[in-house]
């Protein structure tokens, strides 16, 4: 749906304008919709605004359906027109002006469809930051909002029908509690949540060997089958379109790891010392078996109680701290975001456990492949959802 004072009258030919759009899906594939702003390349002036809730989608489907409702919004006013489309995705705007092909069966016809909107040429694509993005973020997320309590979006009535609107009984809506209700009891929308995508590093020479490696000892980098695995994911990232920003352990493999997927996105990694890996003393370098038959009193005092570590190591408590510290920090500055955190299988259990309200003792229950992809959604009122755990499905 459209709306907007230029859309009654086609303007000049050649007329300038900025097409800015955003999709978004809550739980991808999950709830989706789009927002698209139509303004003049000149001025600056609002337009037209689109949005739609369109379903259960991906990010980039409903990302795809906002660029093809923004260019349609910008044939309306000027068919002759020359756009300038502004979007957060660097997927789609790396694949609509070219440099990455097309890949996924779901994107092909969407951008053949966003191609039919104007002749070639005629239309240019820039990526811009998240926080620019403002203004069809909200409406994509409005149009989800309404789309999920079964109505469906309405554009805002244009300047010259503001009087008018203004005239009209203003609609009474219930008052929001005082505190939100906790858990599953929590309402359906608490907002864009900020989502952690754990992928644990490649394989190094010591992972087929199942050896301690923390970082306490060697700090080695990835085998040629890690490097491997790094790029396998960080294509399947790639493809997704979501990952706005990386982080990583301070250790090799995981930096290794980090800054594949990173060059691929053309993204930075910012290393956080609160994701390496923990300490394990004197059994780093030696497998289960070798520190059970050499040092099996250690062996049983860890396994025993998270609260002590191996022989000037660290323990599972203290790691659980410092991950949690590092968390709280990555949680404010990327607030709404989707981060890639590149680290470890104890930080990275460690997250889920935290995420789940779990016992400490549930870190040896776990299993983490390398190159694994688990994820968990942070909300505002302080819960966490477990979305995805030691996914391998991009490495087959």
């Amino acid at each position: 749906m459209t709306t907007g004072s230029g859309a009654a009258d086609s303007g000049a030919p050649g007329r300038r304008l900025i097409v800015e759009a955003d999709g978004g899906s809550r739980g991808n594939p999950g709830p989706a919709g789009y927002g698209a702003t139509v303004r003049d390349g000149d001025t600056g002036e609002l337009l037209a605004e689109a949005a739609e809730f369109i379903g259960r989608a991906t990010n980039n489907v409903a990302e795809y359906r906002g660029l093809i409702a923004g260019l349609r919004a910008a044939a309306a006013i000027d068919p002759a027109a020359s756009v300038s489309v502004r979007m957060d995705s660097k997927l789609v705007v790396e694949q609509m002006s070219g440099r990455w092909q097309v890949k996924h069966p779901d994107m092909k016809p969407l951008a053949a469809e966003a191609r039919s909107v104007f002749p070639a040429g005629r239309v240019t694509y820039a990526w811009m930051p998240r926080n620019q993005n403002k203004h069809a973020d909200r409406l994509a997320n409005e149009a989800m909002d309404v789309g999920q309590a079964g109505r469906a979006w309405e554009p805002k009535p244009p300047k010259q029908q503001r009087a008018v609107a203004a005239d009209a009984e203003p609609q009474t809506l219930p008052e929001a509690p005082a505190t939100a209700p906790a858990g599953w009891a929590r309402p359906a929308d608490m907002g864009t949540p900020t989502t952690f995508v754990l992928l644990r590093h490649g394989e190094t020479p010591l992972t087929p060997e199942k050896r301690f490696s923390g970082s306490g000892g060697a700090d080695p980098s990835l085998s040629e089958r890690g490097r491997g695995q790094a790029a396998l994911a960080a294509a399947a990232f790639a493809a997704r379109g979501s990952i706005e920003a990386i982080v990583s352990s301070p250790l090799a493999r995981c930096r290794e790891t980090a800054q594949a997927v990173a060059d691929l996105l053309g993204l930075e990694v910012r290393v956080e010392e609160g994701l390496r890996e923990a300490d394990f003393g004197s059994f780093e370098g030696l497998t289960f078996a070798e520190v059970k038959e050499r040092q099996p009193e250690a062996l049983d005092a860890w396994l025993a109680s998270p609260k002590t570590a191996p022989p000037d190591g660290e323990s599972f408590a203290a790691v659980s701290r410092r991950v949690a510290v590092t968390r709280d920090r990555l949680l404010a500055r990327y607030a709404g975001r989707t981060v890639l955190v590149v680290s470890h299988v104890t930080p990275i259990k460690t997250l889920v456990r935290l995420a789940l309200g779990a016992p400490a003792e549930s870190l040896y229950r776990m299993e983490l492949a390398a190159a694994s992809v688990s994820a968990v959604q942070y909300y505002a009122d302080g819960n966490a959802s477990l979305r995805l755990f030691n996914d391998t499905s991009h490495l087959r």
